[in-house]
């Protein structure tokens, strides 16, 4: 039998490694050619990696959440034929390529089908495969669980074979004891202990019904500690979060809008919708920011703070953070300037549901000149995104309320009338940004919102 190594290739462009993100198969499993094996996340998209040939699992390199260098080995897989074949790195298996020639099987070298002119396997006589090493967690010191003194024997709810975490606490009881303080939301620092320093059962009923006589209850129910591991697209936000903060002096700017007419007109197009998606805000507020920016193109920009560049872009390609189970994302609406308001309605809901399921490709994600943040009926009064590095403005519209407000009575005086309020938060570069660019674009914006002919007029 022989052993085919796979090297991890080039999955995107001027990455030195990836994150293990899920893996399909473990040493021992059989793998068939073009088989996913393993989910790697690179620039927030996960890209599944697939087999070149049919064989078991030998060895797989690291765990959920490590890195892996570019052209290292990530899985051995044992194969029919003799010695050891090793993918390459830098060139990306599919299921024509990287597969084992039958009649070089002796030969000491494996032919590769499809493969470019100079890309080869080669053969060697000692294996030699990356074995990952165990990852240690915490040190912890465990002993037997002790039994219950009073008669009450613990094993109907634990086996004798039970084991606890050793705490330098000064608090004794049994887990029994410890469970059930902790369904009940009581600190068992508060019971006092019987004579030898151990609660018990006793103990903590005298302690509860002591304190029901004084009107004490229970807060509620303490939920078990957990520890979570920031992997994945999780790790990559918490990353990308404190570059943007380490890096980019932000200042915040916030203004309130009439959108009462706005609204009026949503409601007008969506009467008159037919077989076109339903408008959300959403769309609207796009339209009126790609309006705005041509007056100012120091918000649709890239800082490149190494090179000392900033580019200023001529369209608009609209990051819109999406939030999904594993976390936010930011899809990217190409030429958002170009688009009419059903296409962008359209847009909104296949980036929103590709990145919701995971389908989001690497293309789809990334090359953002502007981002829009909104979290709908949850956005608060005001909010101070963070920007989305290497971009020097992010844009956050807030909930829509209703308040009373003084408005013209057509007459020369004032009336009070109830308008729906929404505001508008910016966060800037105030490297490239100054302030009062940033309130002149939301004051342009404002405008915009508050007279949504504007919108629409060529």
């Amino acid at each position: 039998m022989a052993k085919f190594i796979f090297n991890m290739p080039d999955i995107g462009e001027g990455i030195a490694e990836a994150e293990i993100v899920a893996w399909h198969v473990k040493p021992g499993d059989r793998i068939e050619e073009d088989q996913e094996f393993v989910d790697m996340m690179t620039d927030k998209a996960t890209v599944p990696l697939e087999s070149p040939v049919t064989g078991v699992v030998l060895e797989v390199a690291g765990e959920v959440g490590d890195m892996v260098a570019i052209g290292s080995t990530l899985v051995v897989i044992e194969v029919e034929g003799e010695g050891e074949a090793e993918a390459e790195a830098g060139v990306t298996p599919g299921p024509s390529e990287a597969k084992l020639s039958p009649s070089d099987t002796g030969s000491g070298r494996a032919d590769v089908v499809g493969e470019p002119e100079g890309a080869h396997h080669h053969i060697e006589s000692e294996p030699n495969p990356v074995r990952p090493e165990p990852v240690e967690g915490p040190s912890l010191t465990l002993e037997p669980a002790p039994q219950e003194k009073d008669g009450a024997s613990t094993s109907s709810a634990r086996t004798d074979n039970e084991r606890t975490v050793h705490l330098a606490a000064k608090v004794l009881a049994t887990p029994a004891v410890r469970q059930r303080a902790r369904d009940l939301g009581v600190d068992l620092a508060q019971v006092k202990p019987a004579a030898d320093g151990r609660i018990r059962h006793a103990d903590l009923d005298a302690f509860l019904a002591y304190n029901a006589q004084s009107g004490f209850a229970p807060s509620g129910k303490a939920r078990a500690d957990e520890q979570v591991r920031v992997i994945g697209l999780r790790k990559r936000i918490a990353q990308n979060m404190a570059e943007a903060k380490r890096n980019i002096p932000h200042f915040s700017y916030v203004e309130e809008c009439d959108v009462t007419e706005l609204e009026r007109l949503r409601a007008q197009l969506n009467e008159a919708r037919g077989h076109r998606p339903k408008l959300t805000m959403l769309p609207l507020l796009i339209a009126a920011i790609c309006k705005a920016l041509p007056d100012f193109p120091m918000i649709n920009a890239r800082y490149d703070d190494e090179a000392g560049v900033v580019t200023r872009f001529g369209a608009v390609h609209l990051g819109m953070a999406a939030q999904t189970d594993g976390g936010l994302m930011v899809p990217v609406i190409r030429d958002a300037q170009a688009k009419n308001l059903w296409q962008l309605a359209a847009e909104i809901g296949r980036l929103a549901e590709a990145a919701r399921s995971g389908k989001a490709t690497s293309e789809e994600l990334s090359g953002s000149t502007l981002t829009i943040t909104s979290l709908g009926p949850l956005g608060g009064v005001a909010t101070t995104p963070v920007i989305n590095r290497p971009e020097v403005a992010i844009i956050g519209p807030n909930r829509i309320i209703e308040r009373p407000m003084f408005v013209p009575d057509g007459m020369g005086g004032e009336r009070i009338e109830k308008r729906k309020l929404m505001n508008i938060s910016i966060s800037c570069d105030h490297r490239v940004v100054d302030g009062h660019d940033a309130a002149s674009f939301v004051q342009a914006l404002k405008r915009l919102l508050e007279t949504p002919a504007l919108i629409l007029v060529g």
